[in-house]
Parts: structure tokens; C-alpha cells; sequence
């Protein structure tokens, strides 16, 4: 259950975005409790890539991933910002421990449940672990992720989540992380990679509708949350991908000209017909982008691990000298 807080900034956050020109929402609200377990059934779907890339890279590369890791020799922190269900993720924990690494695991999500449930599974699951789930937007918990000591960090950031964030919002994005970094630590990113428009179309604009139901959801949650009265059967989902900048966007279209009244912010939104949310991009790379973005941020590119179908990258960082 959220606090007071976020529950303030929450509303904050949908009262300025629904009366921007042109209106937009967050997508770091997507995941509520039900949100979640949408998402859960667009990363199980065949047409999403991303997931299973990711997932590959984990299963067939491990070993190279802990050898860049553990260089140092030393015990190692993994911070996962936006850590979700960590199911990737287990994959390396648990061939890490199988090498008798010494690390802690520190999950960061905006999700408590997510990451109750993640702690609560790793108990079970990889009882050796040292485990210590955070809660909260890891904008807000820099500071407090700074003061973990000087034990060498790994941020992971997976899941193509920097994708989410324009150029100036990723540089500024890794230009806060760089501020609470020691010259051991490093990044571990997770790019999706420029492909066939038609592959990522459909990755983001699915024959299920899971995708559609996962950005109207965050209507529902303001009409629970909030006191609003929105139609979601009023709003479709619109989905665009432009192969050259390779950035796909995510819109809900308003098919009728109607009135939203939200309660607790005592607010009426007006919308024209065919007027857009705008809701999420997510970004696609090419080498020349990912070197920029870590050059332009104060970053060199350590190592790149790709599946094997070059769909999908992560990339090691570490500080530049």
C-alpha cells in the first residue's frame, strides 16, 4: 500500500500531466498491483521480444557476465533499479552464489508488493543469499543508495528501462548515478536494439490486447485512486514506431469528445475527439547512440553482450578516467 506521500505525488503528477498541451502520463505509475501482473502476460507473450533476449543472454553468457563482474576480486553489491519480478535476474544470482561470490542483492522498485514478493521468493529459493529489498522511485532513493559504503557496486537497470527516458532524461539519469559511484563500481544496461519496424510493432501493439489493457489500467487506477470517472470502453490504444529515430510511442486516443471529473484533485479534464494521451516511448539503439549516450554521460563502454539474434544488448559501463 503506497504512502500518503506518493499517494500526494501521484496526484501532483496526473493533474499536471492531464492538463499539459498535449496531455500525458507517467509510465512509472503503470505498475500498481494489477499493472504488474499485466506485465507479467506481455513478457510471456512470443511477439515480446525483449524478455526473452534478455533471458538468453543470462542463460548462455553467465559465466563472462561474472567474470566482468567479480575482475576485482572482491565482495560486490547488485542494485537492481526497477527490479520487478527478478526473474531474470535469479539467473545469474544463483550461478553466482554457485561460485561462492560474496554479494549482496539490493531490489529497488516502485512496487512494494513486487518486491516483497521478490525478497520473500529469494528466501525460499537462494536462502545463502544477502537480500535487501528497497521501495521507492530510485530517483528518490540515490541518496540513500550512495551510503551502501565502498563495497563495488553493480547497477543493473535491465529490461531495455533506459528505453523509457528521452537522450537528455537518460544523460541526466546516468549523470545522477555517476554522482554516487566509486571508480570500481559499474553499470549494467539493457538496450533493445534497432530491427525490423514490423518486430518491434508488434511486440508493443499485441494481437492479445495486453498491451492496450496495461496502459488503460493506469485510467482505472486513477479513477480508484483518485475519485475519477473515466470510461476506459471511451479511449483505445495507438501504438507508432519511427525506424529512422527508432522510437516507438505509446498513445490513448479519446474516440469521443467528453468531460472527466477527478475528485480528489476537484478537477474536470476536457478532451476533444480523438484527442491523445501520450504515455510511454520506448527507444531503440544503434552502437553510435549507446556510445554517445555513455560518452555524453561520463561513461566508457566496458563490454556488450548480445542474443543471438542481435535483437537485444547489455552493456557493461564503468566511470571514465
Amino acid at each position: 500500500m503506497e504512502t500518503e506521500l506518493k499517494l500526494s505525488q501521484f496526484a501532483i503528477d496526473i493533474s499536471n500531466g492531464l492538463t499539459s498541451m498535449p496531455k500525458h502520463l507517467g509510465s512509472k505509475y503503470f505498475y500498481d498491483a494489477k499493472g504488474s501482473r499485466i506485465f507479467q502476460k506481455i513478457m510471456q507473450m512470443p511477439e515480446y521480444y525483449l524478455t526473452s533476449c534478455e533471458e538468453e543472454i543470462f542463460l548462455n553468457q553467465k559465466h563472462l557476465i561474472y567474470e566482468v563482474f567479480s575482475q576485482h576480486g572482491k565482495p560486490f553489491e547488485m542494485v537492481e533499479l526497477g527490479a520487478g519480478d527478478g526473474m531474470k535476474t535469479k539467473i545469474l544470482l544463483n550461478y553466482f552464489l554457485q561460485r561462492n561470490s560474496n554479494l549482496k542483492y539490493i531490489p529497488v522498485d516502485i512496487s512494494e508488493k513486487a518486491v516483497v514478493d521478490l525478497v520473500n521468493e529469494l528466501e525460499t529459493e537462494l536462502p545463502t543469499l544477502d537480500v535487501n529489498g528497497k521501495v521507492g522511485d530510485y530517483f528518490q532513493l540515490i541518496n540513500e543508495l550512495s551510503q551502501t559504503g565502498k563495497t563495488p557496486k553493480i547497477l543493473l537497470f535491465l529490461g531495455s528501462n533506459i528505453g523509457n527516458f528521452n537522450e537528455p532524461e537518460s544523460i541526466r539519469f546516468f549523470k545522477q548515478l555517476k554522482e554516487i559511484m566509486n571508480p570500481d563500481d559499474m553499470l549494467f544496461i539493457g538496450f533493445d536494439l534497432k530491427k525490423d519496424p514490423e518486430v518491434i510493432l508488434k511486440a508493443y501493439n499485441d494481437p492479445y490486447g495486453y498491451t492496450s489493457s496495461f496502459n488503460l489500467n493506469l485510467l482505472r487506477r486513477i479513477n480508484e485512486d483518485l475519485g475519477a470517472d473515466f470510461e476506459l470502453l471511451k479511449f483505445d490504444h495507438h501504438e507508432v514506431y519511427d525506424p529512422q529515430t527508432g522510437t516507438a510511442k505509446s498513445y490513448l486516443v479519446s474516440k469521443d469528445k467528453q468531460s472527466v471529473y477527478i475528485h480528489d484533485l476537484n478537477q474536470t479534464i476536457e478532451f476533444d475527439k480523438w484527442e491523445t494521451i501520450y504515455m510511454e516511448m520506448s527507444q531503440k539503439y544503434d552502437m553510435k547512440m549507446i556510445r554517445d549516450l555513455a560518452n555524453n554521460s561520463g561513461f566508457e563502454v566496458v563490454r556488450n553482450f548480445y542474443d543471438k539474434r542481435q535483437y537485444y544488448m547489455n552493456s557493461v559501463w564503468k566511470l571514465k578516467n
